[in-house]
């Protein structure tokens, strides 16, 4: 049935909830969150009302909206930020990118824990500390803990795996215990894993006390290499301990936001105030239209950095005041699982550190506004350039195809494609050769296009029938120009491909000199010289570098296995544990040949089924 606006629009209820708009494709392109969904929702198609510029070409392409009702406000808020985490539509003020903090990880429970480094924290039963403002700051702190402590850094899974396999080197270097070998009893280890997390928790007290009595008694004892590698391990302590930004403190917890912004772009600054100290500070870009205000971008923004984030402060200093404020913090509080203030400071020290923030996002923003002029020009204006040169208006993806074989063996072909003159590479594609034998790269070029093609449009019939459309990553988006690494040769290969598909797609060819170097274009049977020093040339020469890129590392892959594959490959019933399990157990191919199937069969993850298949592969000569 056809969605009727306005009918739906008296059927809306006045109610709190999330209202979601489709375009004709079904396309979600906006989301967003209402006290009273009749009153918000009309408000869109009120001629009388003004949404601004954003919100009026969002209404154009409004096909039909749904809804879904919540008990609050703050059900509605969090719905919101799911689905549009989910979703990223395209009217919605969006971060540009989605930063993680890293984290240390105690594995408390499992039986002999590690501690590692973590992205994100899950609800694993683990202890986790942080986040923390450098990822270097988190490895080396791991380092040392692993050392101190004396903690396993292995994979293996205990108790199951305990004396089943040779202890690892740390072992041997008395850098871990053991618990592999079943030297170290669980109750042991654990003291190490509780000393570790009193340490992690700012408590270096007691593990610099017992360093130094360790120090001290290998220096009575005359042993003064024990002693100075005790002495090492207090001045990584100490170091350590200066430099964790380690955030379960005493103090004041604060976040201070400000923004700076330009018609395209705005950046947030987030300073990060831990037990009353600046621990680190950190930028996010926004993708903006020319009618948002500084008030609806910090709102989107608390809600994507906080419903991304478990690190939620006890204060949040903002330089703006918010509609929403009361709804975020009952959020914000319930996130935390304890009272959060959300506050705009007009005077004093706080007023003056969002004015800091404010100066550094204005920083940040002029030199990444100077960055992307710099980036367009090598991107977007050298699509604009060659696509002057060749008269063809318009252009934005391009596929470039090499190919890549050692005398014609394993002879493979890669398929780069650039969009707005950036590698997209989610539609990069390898094929094997199949139909050709020997080194003929005309024939082979032949056949990779025949299939890229083919398969696109077999694909696209496919959405037809289904009334989808097409994705990144699908063959079903065919290029603007498909650039050929050659001249007349290449260009021809391909429009005869090409025109047997019934296809009209221009083809260009990038001509090379005798040094293999770049030395003009082939279109349309006339040879376009192309200045060296343009940007359009630079663009052309990093296509082709990424298309031959592409197919060598593809076809050295295929040699790389083809060269350390084992005979142990070819017998049915063993596969790769098993392979590592057989080459364990005997020295040479001999060795395993004079073992009987009983003999065989005694080897870890062998049945009997794949001893005899063993036995029988290599005797099938007797």
């Amino acid at each position: 049935m056809e969605f009727d606006i306005q009918e739906e629009l008296k059927k809306l209820p006045d109610q709190p909830g999330v209202y979601i708009m489709h375009d004709k494709t079904d396309t979600i392109i906006y989301i967003g969150k209402a006290k009273s969904l009749t009153k918000r929702v009309h408000q869109y198609f009120q001629a009388s009302h003004d949404e601004g510029l954003k919100k009026k070409q969002m209404v154009e392409h409004i096909d039909h909206f749904e809804y879904i009702i919540t008990d609050s406000e703050l059900e509605a808020l969090v719905l919101e930020n799911n689905l549009i985490k989910e979703h990223r539509p395209k009217y919605n003020t969006m971060l540009r990118d989605d930063k993680t903090y890293p984290y240390i990880k105690v594995t408390v429970a499992e039986d002999f824990p590690r501690v590692l480094f973590a992205r994100r924290v899950t609800r694993d039963r683990s202890r986790y500390f942080g986040p923390f403002m450098s990822g270097m700051a988190v490895h080396e702190t791991i380092d040392l803990v692993n050392k101190v402590f004396t903690l396993r850094t292995c994979n293996r899974k205990l108790p199951e795996t305990i004396g089943k396999e040779r202890p690892c080197l740390n072992y041997h270097m008395k850098q871990c215990p053991g618990p592999c070998t079943g030297l170290v009893s669980k109750e042991e280890y654990r003291e190490n894993v509780d000393r570790a997390i009193e340490f992690l928790n700012g408590d270096a007290k007691p593990i610099l006390k017992n360093l130094e009595q360790e120090m001290n008694k290998a220096a009575e004892e005359l042993d003064f290499e024990k002693a100075a590698h005790f002495r090492d391990l207090i001045r990584s302590v100490k170091t350590c301990v200066e430099k964790q930004k380690i955030t379960q403190t005493e103090g004041e917890d604060q976040d201070i936001i400000a923004i700076a912004s330009s018609e395209r772009d705005a950046v947030v600054q987030i300073f990060f105030v831990r037990g009353g100290k600046m621990v680190g500070r950190d930028h996010f870009f926004l993708n903006i239209s020319e009618d948002d205000t500084e008030a609806d971008l910090i709102e989107a923004f608390v809600q994507q950095f906080y419903s991304g984030t478990p690190e939620i402060p006890k204060e949040i200093f903002l330089p703006v005041e918010l509609e929403e404020i009361p709804v975020l913090e009952q959020w914000l509080t319930e996130r935390r699982g304890q009272g959060v203030h959300v506050r705009v400071p007009v005077r004093g020290q706080k007023a003056k550190l969002v004015e800091l923030a404010r100066k550094n996002a204005e920083l940040v923003l002029s030199q990444d506004t100077e960055r992307m002029r710099r980036e367009e020009g090598r991107t977007i204006g050298a699509m604009k350039d060659l696509s002057k040169l060749l008269g063809l208006p318009g252009l934005n993806r391009m596929e470039a195809f090499d190919i890549s074989n050692t005398s014609g063996y394993q002879s493979v072909g890669s398929m780069v494609v650039f969009e707005h003159g950036k590698p997209l590479r989610s539609d990069y594609r390898k094929f094997r050769i199949k139909t050709v034998i020997g080194p003929n790269d005309y024939e082979s070029m032949r056949e990779i296009l025949t299939r890229r093609f083919t398969h696109g449009m077999e694909e696209q019939e496919e959405l037809e029938e289904k009334g989808m459309e097409a994705k990144n990553g699908s063959f079903t988006r065919f290029p603007d120009v498909l650039m050929m690494d050659g001249g007349r040769g290449q260009v021809n290969i391909a429009l005869e491909v090409l025109s047997g598909l019934g296809l009209n797609i221009p083809v260009c060819g990038m001509v090379k000199d005798d040094h293999h170097r770049t030395r003009g274009l082939y279109f349309n049977n006339v040879e376009i010289p192309i200045d060296r020093h343009s940007e359009a040339f630079h663009l052309i020469t990093r296509l082709q570098d990424e298309a031959h890129r592409f197919a060598i590392t593809y076809h050295k892959s295929l040699r790389g296995k083809a060269q350390v594959h084992s005979f142990l490959d070819d017998i049915p019933n063993i596969g790769p544990a098993r392979r590592k399990a057989l080459m364990r157990a005997f020295q040479s191919p001999e060795e395993m040949r004079e073992a009987s199937v009983d003999e065989l069969e005694q080897i870890p993850g062998m049945n009997h089924m794949a001893a005899e298949s063993v036995y029988l592969y290599l005797h099938k000569t007797e």
